[in-house]
């Protein structure tokens, strides 16, 4: 089974062909930071309120450290206990496209933070803003959970691996980075900062294919051991969903303040509580909130963008495409 301890290193026979059309079709989707053309949006940036520039510096504050403690739990804690090569060779990949975010990441402050220490305390977010600080504990404390386990012999282990994949998936990349490209498709809607949202039309397309992953791992594991789905299970995980909007929220009033036109933290509530029950119904589980989403902007997330060649690559980029292609799928 998938969670038994140990380490196949044969791809054939295939034992899970899905995890590695998913391998596949994430190299396909190569993208690289010198692509993304930061520089138009400075710009934008020099005309934007101290509100709005203290949204960005806090925004750009978090990503600076969000995707390293996403990759150091998938080399820490994930890798090592799929016991299947073809889904390790999709986690081998999603590390690549973790570096490629961090890099990202690091090319968006040297671009929007030119003073030397203002970056400096960009880096050291986890530090000293409580609202960063919170989430990153947040994360620290899943990562830890697992407790230097070195193999699931148990149910028990099992269990403990399931809620730390959960927490990735659900909290952490499906609920902590799509608040965080809510605003920056805030900003996008009103025709600002254009560059770092074709940055984050990849990323976003990366982090939907990293929590799909991790969902299809789930939905085996529910498959080969379905004893370990109890209701103390799915409570365990609805309680984690609540706490990771809960510091969300934090970092939404940090953000926000007393709000801006089309963006506030009671929007961000409604639109957090949103995302939070579809990670829930994803998972099979009873939604919490029944809260519909407040943004439109963020409905055409899910389509890919057509765009002319020659004025710049369009986010639905492929490479090595081959057979036939279509724009109305989405990612």
């Amino acid at each position: 089974m998938l969670l038994d301890p140990g380490m196949d290193l044969t791809l054939r026979p295939m034992r899970y062909p899905d995890f590695y059309e998913r391998y596949r079709a994430a190299i396909r989707n190569t993208w690289t930071v010198e692509e993304v053309d930061l520089h138009s949006d400075l710009a934008d940036l020099a005309r934007m309120t101290p509100q709005e520039r203290h949204l960005i510096n806090r925004l750009v504050a978090f990503f600076a450290t969000g995707d390293s403690i996403v990759a150091n739990n998938l080399v820490l804690n994930l890798y090592q206990h799929v016991n299947a090569p073809e889904a390790r060779l999709y986690l081998s990949r999603q590390l690549f496209e973790e570096a490629v975010h961090v890099q990202f990441y690091l090319t968006l402050l040297d671009t929007y933070l030119p003073d030397h220490d203002e970056r400096v305390k960009a880096f050291a977010a986890v530090e000293h803003i409580p609202s960063i600080r919170d989430k990153a504990e947040f994360c620290f404390r899943w990562i830890d959970s697992l407790g230097g386990l070195e193999r699931l012999e148990t149910k028990e282990d099992r269990r403990a691996f399931l809620l730390n994949l959960i927490c990735f998936a659900a909290c952490i990349e499906g609920l902590f980075f799509y608040g965080a490209f809510a605003y920056v498709y805030w900003f996008r809607s009103r025709g600002l900062l254009g560059g770092l949202a074709t940055g984050t039309n990849w990323v976003f397309r990366d982090e939907s294919m990293h929590m799909e992953f991790a969902f299809s791992v789930v939905d085996t594991v529910r498959a080969e051991e379905p004893e370990l789905f109890d209701d103390k299970l799915g409570e365990q995980v609805t309680r984690m969903l609540e706490e990771a909007v809960a510091a969300e929220l934090a970092f939404a009033a940090d953000l926000c303040g007393e709000g801006m036109p089309g963006m506030g933290a009671e929007q961000m509530r409604r639109y957090l509580e949103y995302v939070a029950d579809q990670r829930l119904a994803r998972l099979g589980l009873p939604v919490r909130y029944g809260t519909a989403n407040p943004f439109a902007f963020m409905e055409f997330q899910d389509v890919q963008e057509l765009a002319n060649f020659f004025e710049r690559r369009v986010s639905a980029y492929q490479v090595a495409v081959e057979g036939n292609v279509t724009f109305d799928e989405s990612f």
